[in-house]
Protein backbone atom coordinates (compact mmCIF):
# COMPACT_ATOMS: atom_id res chain seq x y z
CA UNK A 1 0.00 0.00 0.00
CA UNK A 2 1.15 3.40 -1.18
CA UNK A 3 0.54 6.27 0.99
CA UNK A 4 0.91 10.32 0.25
CA UNK A 5 0.73 12.45 2.98
CA UNK A 6 -0.78 16.41 2.56
CA UNK A 7 -0.72 17.06 6.39
CA UNK A 8 -4.33 17.29 6.54
CA UNK A 9 -5.63 14.91 4.29
CA UNK A 10 -4.05 11.16 4.30
CA UNK A 11 -4.15 9.25 1.29
CA UNK A 12 -3.10 5.12 1.25
CA UNK A 13 -3.53 3.25 -2.18
CA UNK A 14 -4.73 -0.11 -2.28
CA UNK A 15 -2.59 -2.51 -4.12
CA UNK A 16 -5.26 -5.08 -4.29
CA UNK A 17 -7.82 -2.64 -6.35
CA UNK A 18 -7.92 0.91 -7.86
CA UNK A 19 -8.88 2.26 -4.94
CA UNK A 20 -7.44 5.01 -2.46
CA UNK A 21 -8.36 5.37 0.97
CA UNK A 22 -8.66 9.13 2.15
CA UNK A 23 -8.40 10.16 5.99
CA UNK A 24 -10.13 13.62 6.21
CA UNK A 25 -8.87 15.39 8.96
CA UNK A 26 -10.08 18.71 10.07
CA UNK A 27 -8.08 20.01 13.65
CA UNK A 28 -8.78 21.32 16.33
CA UNK A 29 -7.81 24.94 15.49
CA UNK A 30 -10.03 25.27 12.80
CA UNK A 31 -13.55 24.44 14.94
CA UNK A 32 -12.28 24.53 18.52
CA UNK A 33 -16.19 24.78 20.01
CA UNK A 34 -17.65 22.50 17.20
CA UNK A 35 -19.94 19.65 17.58
CA UNK A 36 -20.79 17.94 15.08
CA UNK A 37 -18.26 17.88 11.63
CA UNK A 38 -19.68 16.11 8.49
CA UNK A 39 -17.46 15.62 5.38
CA UNK A 40 -19.87 16.49 2.05
CA UNK A 41 -18.86 16.01 -1.38
CA UNK A 42 -19.33 14.81 -5.31
CA UNK A 43 -17.80 11.23 -3.71
CA UNK A 44 -21.50 11.23 -1.23
CA UNK A 45 -23.50 13.43 -3.65
CA UNK A 46 -23.24 16.14 -1.14
CA UNK A 47 -25.60 14.18 1.05
CA UNK A 48 -24.92 16.87 4.53
CA UNK A 49 -25.29 13.17 6.50
CA UNK A 50 -23.76 10.40 5.00
CA UNK A 51 -20.08 11.16 5.87
CA UNK A 52 -20.30 12.05 9.51
CA UNK A 53 -16.38 12.46 11.09
CA UNK A 54 -15.25 11.45 14.69
CA UNK A 55 -13.89 13.45 16.59
CA UNK A 56 -10.94 12.88 18.06
CA UNK A 57 -9.01 12.72 21.77
CA UNK A 58 -6.96 15.78 20.45
CA UNK A 59 -10.36 17.52 19.50
CA UNK A 60 -9.49 16.79 15.83
CA UNK A 61 -12.18 15.83 13.34
CA UNK A 62 -11.87 12.92 11.23
CA UNK A 63 -13.48 9.89 9.04
CA UNK A 64 -11.51 8.03 6.70
CA UNK A 65 -13.44 7.31 2.93
CA UNK A 66 -12.69 5.04 -0.07
CA UNK A 67 -12.39 6.72 -3.86
CA UNK A 68 -12.00 5.32 -6.92
CA UNK A 69 -8.41 6.06 -7.89
CA UNK A 70 -7.78 8.65 -10.94
CA UNK A 71 -10.30 11.40 -10.11
CA UNK A 72 -10.73 14.40 -8.34
CA UNK A 73 -13.07 14.89 -5.96
CA UNK A 74 -15.02 18.64 -4.87
CA UNK A 75 -15.41 18.51 -0.77
CA UNK A 76 -16.54 20.51 2.26
CA UNK A 77 -16.62 20.25 5.74
CA UNK A 78 -20.38 21.10 7.24
CA UNK A 79 -19.81 22.62 10.95
CA UNK A 80 -22.68 21.56 13.51
CA UNK A 81 -25.21 21.88 10.53
CA UNK A 82 -24.61 25.98 10.06
CA UNK A 83 -21.70 26.68 8.64
CA UNK A 84 -19.18 25.46 5.56
CA UNK A 85 -15.54 25.15 5.64
CA UNK A 86 -12.87 24.11 3.56
CA UNK A 87 -10.10 22.13 3.93
CA UNK A 88 -6.56 24.08 4.83
CA UNK A 89 -4.79 21.17 2.82
CA UNK A 90 -6.54 20.43 -0.02
CA UNK A 91 -4.95 19.72 -3.46
CA UNK A 92 -6.74 23.00 -4.52
CA UNK A 93 -9.88 25.11 -4.66
CA UNK A 94 -12.28 25.56 -7.11
CA UNK A 95 -15.07 27.90 -7.64
CA UNK A 96 -18.34 26.30 -6.90
CA UNK A 97 -21.87 27.78 -8.76
CA UNK A 98 -22.31 29.71 -5.26
CA UNK A 99 -19.78 31.94 -5.98
CA UNK A 100 -17.22 30.48 -2.93
CA UNK A 101 -14.87 27.70 -3.76
CA UNK A 102 -14.72 24.21 -2.88
CA UNK A 103 -11.99 21.81 -1.69
CA UNK A 104 -10.70 19.38 -3.87
CA UNK A 105 -8.74 16.14 -3.29
CA UNK A 106 -7.23 14.34 -6.28
CA UNK A 107 -6.51 10.87 -5.99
Amino acid sequence: MKSEDTSGILKRYLKTRPVCKVTFRLPKESVPTAESVVVVGDFNAWNAEATPMTRQKNGDFTTVVELPAGKEYRFRYFIDRQRWENDWQADRYVPNIFGGKDSLVKV
